[in-house]
């Protein structure tokens, strides 16, 4: 059995509900039962087939709802790896860098084409890097407090999942001065995020080998899964970025967070428009029954 989630927080009408039912039967999926997780916010359509059809009919379908269609028994995830820049915050830590160099505009666009698919990641970031090169390294703390923002939702997301026994992991292609801190404040069990490398006190425009990339993060998904004994099916990678498509590929709901189309495209899920409690919702679990936090 599958199940269909619609997520319009505050949005979500009977209307919309009982249409998505009709969409799903006259696509021949043989829907069965409805129900609302949190009512006017998120509901639940379960049905017996054709799960690729089920997610051609109901994903765009409506104004502002996102839709997350997957196997029924196995919604409930054990791992999750996620991305940090652009989705576990709201904003790029190397573009912000590089605004205290007077360099946001030419580093941004780099990470632009990168994050979109069209520049390798690795020579992308050495490029960048390169070009913040005698930086004086007290900018990363002053740009940590100044500029980086938990993104709405992420705390609620870690430590809810946390508080039933998955684990976190959060995998950036970013770099530790940042990723550690915001893995300690959103509740993460650990962060692996790349090495900005400097001397005497300022960025030398190198970082440590290796970097942390694709690869970087499909391995952690895989060999976390594996040290916990889980299925393929009990984990979720979230990101928004080529460098995230790796590891989104191999998750047992592997969804694009607000990303970029190459990501959207290939994700088996989507949130455009929800924040990362959607992903909560997602697995079935009522607002009650969310960690209580701020975030």
């Amino acid at each position: 059995m599958f199940t269909a989630t619609l997520i319009a927080a505050g949005r979500l009408t009977p209307n919309i509900v009982a249409t998505a039912q009709e969409r799903l039967a006259a696509a021949g999926c043989a829907p069965t039962t409805l129900g609302w997780i949190d009512e006017g916010d998120a509901a639940d359509l379960h049905f017996e087939l054709a799960l690729a059809d089920a997610r051609a009919a109901l994903e765009g379908a409506f104004d502002a709802v996102d839709v997350v269609v997957q196997p029924r028994e196995t919604r409930r995830k054990m791992l999750l790896v996620a991305d940090m820049d652009s989705t576990m915050i709201t904003v790029e830590c190397i573009d912000e860098l590089a605004d205290y160099a007077g360099l946001k505009p030419q580093i941004a666009a780099i990470t632009e084409r990168a994050m979109r698919g069209e520049l390798d990641f690795e020579a992308a970031l050495d490029a960048r890097v390169g070009l913040l090169k005698g930086l004086r390294g007290s900018v990363i703390q002053e740009c940590l407090e100044e500029r980086v923002r938990l993104m709405p939702g992420a705390t609620a997301l870690v430590q809810t999942m946390r508080a039933w026994g998955a684990t976190a992991v959060l995998v950036s292609g970013g770099f530790t001065r940042f990723a550690e801190p915001v893995a300690n404040a959103i509740g993460f069990d650990r962060a692996i995020a790349n090495v900005l490398e400097l001397e005497d006190g300022v960025l030398t425009g190198t970082v440590a080998r290796p970097i942390v990339g694709a690869a970087t993060k499909r391995t952690t998904l895989l060999e976390t899964r594996a040290a916990l004994g889980l299925a393929e099916s009990a984990t979720l990678a979230v990101g928004d970025g080529a460098n995230d498509l790796a590891m989104i590929e191999v998750a047992g709901l592997g969804v694009a967070y607000r990303a970029k189309p190459i990501v959207a495209a290939a994700a088996a899920a989507r949130i455009e428009h929800g924040d990362l409690t959607a992903l909560l919702w997602a697995q079935g679990v009522p607002r009650a029954e969310w960690a209580d936090v701020a975030g």
